[in-house]
């Protein structure tokens, strides 16, 4: 389950964000490995029954919590050039590389689990590329992307150094990244 609505008594908004914000604090203090469905719901202040009512794994909690973050966090900017756009959305998503531990996690479950797999490609890893889409079809209807730029290509060229440098941790991952990282696609699509 994946927070969706389950029968019974209904949701008390208070209690799920008290959870999802209990849970981003935990994995930031303990990482994925310790995090438990019981220190969520010490943290929240809730029973772990009501936890496991509205989702059925630690890992599942985690991606509500990220879902909701991002869809507050990193906007969809909209400066009017490729370039204004891209640095704006990458400086914006490098900033959040405070929720490595967070992305890593989720990543290392999605690698044991195949249904949480599926789940958190779906639900999270495309909806990210599919923002990242929006801005480069816009700037290929201004005209300032080539025709022949495989779109999808440089989608991954982005989330390829994003995931590469969460997951070795070898080299920054921040808002110079991310400026530097929208200069190299803006003159790859040209």
């Amino acid at each position: 389950m994946t927070g969706d609505r389950r029968p019974g008594r209904p949701r008390s908004e208070a209690a799920r964000q008290a959870i999802l914000g209990a849970a981003i604090d935990e994995l930031k203090e303990r990482g994925y490995g310790a995090l438990t469905v019981e220190g969520i719901a010490a943290r929240a202040g809730v029973g772990k029954q009501t936890i496991y009512r509205w989702w059925s794994s630690k890992a599942d909690v985690v991606l509500t919590a990220l879902l909701d973050l991002s869809q507050t966090t990193v906007a969809v900017p909209d400066e009017g050039t490729l370039s204004d756009d891209l640095t704006a959305f990458l400086a914006a998503t490098f900033r959040q590389h405070g929720q490595r531990p967070v992305l890593v996690g989720l990543m290392a479950q999605a690698l044991l689990d195949p249904a949480f797999a599926t789940d958190f490609r779906d639900r999270f890893l495309f909806g990210r590329r599919a923002v990242l889409r929006q801005i480069l079809e816009r700037a290929a209807v201004r005209g300032e992307i080539a025709p022949e730029t495989d779109l999808e290509l440089l989608i991954d060229v982005v989330y390829g150094v994003l995931w590469y440098r969460l997951l070795l941790d070898h080299a920054p991952l921040d808002e110079a990244v991310g400026r530097e990282l929208a200069a190299l696609v803006v003159k790859a699509a040209r």
